[in-house]
């Protein structure tokens, strides 16, 4: 299918939006700080809006479309619903000790306070097991959004690699991370638009409003549950521990929207809106996707089914939103990624490797912030360009990173509560290790959905806590104490 020209017209001028925003980002940043925490200055709805839509990518509209059509509303239940609930029980917790770090310990990594915590060798573990299995994973999503953007439109897909990495890696150089909230919030405007309009169009070919009431009547009945095997309670519930693991700085980049927060009521809200945002918007944005096996019937490629719903439902025009809006989620995240690892070797790995601390000279930082960032984002879109190259592996490596979200996560999160003191150092290495040899083990053998979602961090947490408990009767190091004693405290 080709786009029509008014098509194409409204994706171009995202994309010049895009670019635009991030030019005008440049001036934003005097030195690293700005580029990476945007100063401490970001305010809660543009820290809560970007924190929500930093959680969605192309596979919303792919895979997730898919199970919406096969296996209906449980997928709001195991996925958005449990990151909400799993943001509202922690609020008070994470958000506020991210905020007091960059305020007593002037962070601007996720991983910076780590080297106090535990010792250099266990950051440089998480700092480079997260930079080069990101270099693959996001470098993946180039690919993805480049094959989405073939099914559309025919075009290449080398040069949906390049358009889409080209324009995100001059936005995130230039404007760093208030370049990337920025157009966060852009794209979270064209999101609502491209998903209202689906919304609509999908209701009104089921009839009109008064149809939403009795869709789930007219479908499948397994559909209408909130637990649809295989995504059983316990599948759920291992995402619950995931995704508050994940979505309070498991996933270094939404650590940095806490961290740039300007103080730790600003941090709660930005979290409550995020939240919020998590247990309403998907209701709007799946409804479509739960109706297509009545508009849509008997598609034997469900993951294509919100495509073909756009082609279906929408004029000219709106469907170039609805494309601009699956680049837009997907150039969100990558971006978003691109920004936090930067910081992660700027100020974790490059200090480490020179043996020395960073630079204090601000436009030396600044540079160097900028450097990271453009050779990151450049490695990524090599990777991606050779996509074929690597075949099942790069598919194994995405999988890899999605299974050490939570061993890493375990060791950086709980590292920051009282009651994890004498996990040490060895604590932090040996859970990470455990998790990792966790999801070897189900990967070799046959396990349910629920157990190889849930064994990695269950396995990983649990050694955590064990090699604390035998080392409890050890002292603690001054400078740890000092560090969880000082993030009790709220800052002024």
């Amino acid at each position: 299918m080709q786009l029509s020209p008014l098509d194409w017209w409204v994706i171009i001028a995202f994309f010049l939006l895009v670019v635009v925003i991030g030019t005008w980002s440049y001036f934003k940043n005097t030195d690293a700080a700005d580029y990476f925490v945007a100063g401490g200055k970001l305010p809660w709805w543009l820290s809560g809006i970007s924190h929500h839509v930093s959680g969605y990518s192309g596979a919303v509209f792919v895979a997730y479309a898919g199970l919406a059509y096969t296996h209906g509303v449980s997928v709001y239940v195991w996925w958005a619903l449990t990151i909400g609930i799993g943001m509202l029980i922690t609020i008070g917790v994470f958000p506020v000790r991210w905020v007091r770090l960059r305020v007593k310990y002037k962070i601007q990594s996720p991983l910076e306070y780590l080297r106090v915590r535990y010792n250099l060798p266990a950051q440089q573990i998480m700092a480079w097991s997260g930079v080069l299995l990101k270099l693959f994973d996001v470098g993946a999503k180039w690919a993805a959004i480049a094959i989405l953007l073939n099914v559309f439109t025919g075009a290449d897909i080398m040069t949906g690699i390049l358009l889409a990495g080209g324009v995100s890696m001059l936005y995130v150089t230039v404007g760093g991370l208030w370049g990337v909230i920025l157009t966060d919030f852009a794209q979270f405007i064209v999101q609502v638009v491209a998903g209202l309009a689906m919304f609509r169009a999908a209701v009104m070919k089921l009839g009109g409003f008064n149809s939403i009431g009795g869709l789930w009547d007219r479908l499948p009945e397994a559909n209408g549950q909130f637990f649809n095997e295989p995504y059983t309670v316990g599948f759920a519930l291992a995402f619950l521990f995931i995704n508050t693991l994940s979505y309070n700085g498991g996933t270094w980049s939404l650590a940095t929207r806490y961290i740039a927060s300007p103080d730790e009521k600003q941090a709660k809200r930005s979290g409550l809106l995020s939240a919020g945002l998590y247990l309403i918007w998907p209701l709007i944005l799946f409804f479509p996707m739960w109706a297509a096996p009545l508009i849509l019937p008997g598609l034997d490629d469900p993951t294509t089914s919100y495509g073909r719903l756009t082609l279906e439902l929408l004029p000219e025009g709106l469907i170039g939103l609805v494309l601009a809006s699956m680049f837009a989620n997907t150039m969100t995240m990558t971006s978003s990624d691109a920004n936090t690892i930067a910081a992660v070797i700027a100020r974790d790995i490059w200090p480490a490797l020179r043996n020395k601390p960073g630079t204090t000279d601000p436009r030396k930082a600044l540079r160097t912030a900028r450097v990271s960032t453009f050779i990151f984002t450049g490695g990524t879109i090599v990777v991606a360009t050779q996509f074929e190259h690597f075949g099942g592996v790069l598919g194994l490596i995405v999988l890899w990173f999605g299974a050490l979200v939570g061993p890493v996560a375990v060791p950086m999160l709980f590292g920051m509560l009282p009651p994890f003191r004498h996990s040490g150092s060895l604590a932090a290495n040996g859970s990470i290790l455990a998790g990792f040899a966790a999801f070897i083990v189900t990967k070799a053998i046959v396990v349910s959905p629920a157990l190889a979602v849930s064994l990695p961090v269950i396995v990983s947490a649990t050694v955590f806590i064990l090699l604390g408990l035998v080392n409890r009767r050890q002292p603690v190091r001054k400078e740890v104490d000092e560090l969880l004693q000082s993030l009790k405290k709220e800052t002024p």
